[in-house]
């Protein structure tokens, strides 16, 4: 590291130059990556659901209707009239309504109840409709200035809307708070002005580079445009951190800055490499889930501490020794107190912290196991229009949630019988096929293509059924699963089934299988690398149960106060957590084992409490901050549920790790002592 850093303190104007162009040409570039918000896309190929759309959109040249409409106070004229301008819309296709499930010429008193209150109830009409995709921001506009406040437009059309519009401005919004308020803290916790913005800068190049190259990945999901960069920024604050205040050792007994410089990225550099190295397999373990939003934001994050660790490595040591000056001419007196007497304090607890964690710890991991969980997107706040108008839907219709049916065409009297099963289903409100709709009796090729395009393909029959249940949740997917049996009882495994609730319980599936494959990776992958980082079977085993128990105890509140929590959340943060926080206990093992080579186990601890606390707290203080902000800021249900569990998350790695890890250390001391390479632990008593 000696030579390479010599090298970048020669040549530090040129990397500064490069670095900055980089920046430069990856802001630009950032403007033109796509952002995908359709969290279908990211089901596997090979799912039942996926398979089924590609052989909808291949036969009928349509999808499943992504909107509904709802208009107040309309006669069924007056509904038709609606239907009309709502099908001359550019974008929109497929309306379908009571016309298509009934004949409107008979009265309807006469028809069926239960099918016409699904389309028209208390004069109020609920249209169905597919808004074309990539287009939904302009085309919800368009029905809203049609509809008007009066009325309601819901469904995955107005979601994406909903997100799309909102992804940008609110990560600016995020970004608006959060670097001010980490600058804040890094002020109140340096003895610089200056100095925060050079760790600033380093990562927030970084930041950049990483959203402008995922132009040659071709598109983001919208979670990823969210989380990642805020993310990676609070990640890899920390190295810089290490970085700058190894400079500020060194520079005490260094005249020269370019040599203090050096020694600062040979001293700091194996604790930045470990930091980065267990964040970065962490983070790889959600490159393998089947459900590729993980993948998508896994390979952001790893592109990302990649970047970071580049960054701070090579930009940061080159623009410090540029401007190392500012520094020395900005230089105030500490703010906040640096827990030089804490140690004592939290030993004295020690028995306690075992307690409590031996008392929690198991059923915090039983609960977490239990805890029930969204799939989907979510619901929308009841503050904005949209969350408004499904209520107001709600009020009226109830949830009405489509599946679509294909089944092998040619079989009429086959697909009366299925039908006329379907419709005795307990959650089933109507059933819309050509069967139902014109007649079983009336030869299709004696219609025009218009009336029957919707109902048959060259191959398949399509048969629509409405049910009153969520998009998801146990009733919701017990009706997939009771149609599924249904109509495989008719069809076998040829028939193939389209719609929201499928997806999802496909999605429940897929992510389901994908929980234990990435759980057991990132803690292999970490495990690993303690495991060369501290030579040590054991050191290993006690910082992954701190951090571990930490995640169980995060995951496990939205069990015990009875909240859905949104799976995806749960997924990353149980990774993120791990990754992110595993640094704080590494912080504070290296110095103890550092120290215990000079002093007893209990000296050790004590020392590194004193000296290590304040650190940890800066850096913990920063990730949960950006953690609560997300929450705060973000209206997409997905973000601030992963905002929230990463910003409880870092308070209970930080309070495991000040309480719980030392009075582990020194439980297992002699053990640690034996089963360490080179442990050279001091021989004296207990205690000084």
């Amino acid at each position: 590291m000696s030579g390479i850093a010599s090298k970048i303190i020669k040549h530090n104007k040129l990397i500064v130059i490069v670095f900055t162009i980089l920046t430069l040409i990856s802001a630009v570039a950032l403007f033109f990556v796509d952002i995908n918000y359709n969290m279908n896309d990211y089901i596997p190929e090979d799912a039942p659901s996926t398979k089924a759309i590609e052989v909808m959109e291949e036969e009928f040249e349509s999808t499943l209707s992504n909107a509904q409409v709802m208009i107040k106070d309309v006669s069924v004229q007056e509904a038709l009239l609606y239907q009309e301008w709502l099908e001359n819309i550019d974008g929109v296709s497929d309306v379908t309504w009571l016309d298509q499930a009934i004949d409107l010429k008979v009265p309807l008193e006469m028809a069926d109840q239960d099918v016409v209150e699904s389309y028209y109830k208390d004069n109020h009409a609920i249209f169905s409709m597919t808004v074309r995709e990539g287009d939904e921001v302009e085309i919800t506009e368009a029905i809203y200035e049609l509809i008007g406040e009066e009325n309601a437009l819901i469904g995955e059309a107005a979601n994406t809307s909903v997100s799309q519009k909102m992804a940008f401005t609110e990560t600016m919004y995020a970004a608006l708070l959060l670097v001010p308020m980490i600058i804040i803290i890094l002020v109140l916790s340096t003895n610089s002005w200056v100095e925060p913005v050079f760790f600033l800068t380093a990562i927030g190049v970084s930041v950049i580079i990483n959203l402008g190259t995922n132009i040659f990945i071709g598109e983001i999901s919208f979670v990823t445009q969210s989380v990642a960069p805020i993310l990676q920024l609070a990640v890899s604050l920390d190295y810089a951190i290490f970085l700058l205040h190894s400079f500020s050792d060194h520079r005490k007994n260094t005249e020269d800055p370019g040599e203090a410089m050096q020694k600062a990225v040979k001293s700091s550099f194996p604790a930045i490499a470990s930091s980065a190295a267990t964040t970065f397999f962490g983070f790889m373990a959600l490159t393998f889930m089947q459900f590729e939003i993980g993948a998508d934001l896994g390979v952001n994050l790893v592109k990302g501490i990649l970047l970071s660790f580049i960054s701070v490595m090579v930009f940061l040591p080159a623009l410090t020794i540029l401007f190392y000056k500012w520094i020395d001419k900005t230089q105030h007196r500490p703010f906040f107190p640096r827990f030089e007497s804490i140690g004592k304090g939290v030993m004295k607890a020690r028995f306690v912290s075992l307690a409590v964690v031996a008392i929690i710890i198991v059923p915090a991991y039983l609960a977490q196991q239990e805890t029930t969980f969204i799939y989907g997107i979510g619901d929308q706040p009841e503050s904005t229009r949209l969350g408004s108008d499904m209520i107001a839907v709600d009020e009226v219709f109830g949830k009405s949630t489509p599946i679509v049916l294909l089944v092998p065409k040619g079989d009429v009297a086959r697909e009366v019988r299925l039908e006329q099963d379907l419709k005795q289903e307990e959650r089933v409100t109507s059933v819309i096929s050509y069967n139902q709709s014109v007649s079983p009796a009336i030869p299709p090729e004696y219609l025009d293509e218009s009336v029957t395009e919707q109902f048959h393909s060259e191959n398949y029959s399509q048969i629509i059924l409405y049910t009153d249940t969520e998009s998801e949740g146990d009733v919701a997917f017990r009706t997939v699963e009771n149609v599924l049996e249904v109509a495989r009882s008719y069809y076998g495994e040829e028939v193939l089934a389209v719609g929201e609730s499928v997806s999802l319980y496909d999605m429940k599936t897929i992510i389901n299988k994908d929980n234990t494959v990435v759980n057991i990776l990132t803690v292999v992958a970490i495990a690993v690398v303690l495991l060369f980082t501290f030579k040590s079977i054991s050191i290993p085993i006690v910082l992954l149960l701190t951090i571990q128990s930490a995640v169980w105890i995060n995951l496990s509140v939205p069990y015990f106060t009875d909240t859905a929590l949104v799976f995806i959340g749960y997924l990353v943060v149980s990774t993120v957590q791990l990754a992110a926080t595993v640094d704080y206990a590494i912080l504070f093992t290296e110095d103890y084992l550092e120290n215990r080579k000079e002093m007893s186990a209990w000296d050790s601890i004590i020392k590194t409490l004193n000296e290590k606390t304040f650190s940890i707290s800066i850096s913990a203080g920063i990730l949960s901050s950006v953690g609560f902000i997300l929450a705060i800021t973000s209206t997409n249900p997905i973000v601030g549920s992963i905002g929230l569990l990463i910003g409880r998350g870092a308070l209970l790695a930080f309070i495991m790790v000040l309480f719980f890890l030392p009075a582990m250390l020194l439980l297992f001391d002699k053990f640690i002592g034996k089963t360490t390479l080179n442990a050279k632990f001091f021989k004296g008593g207990q205690s000084s």
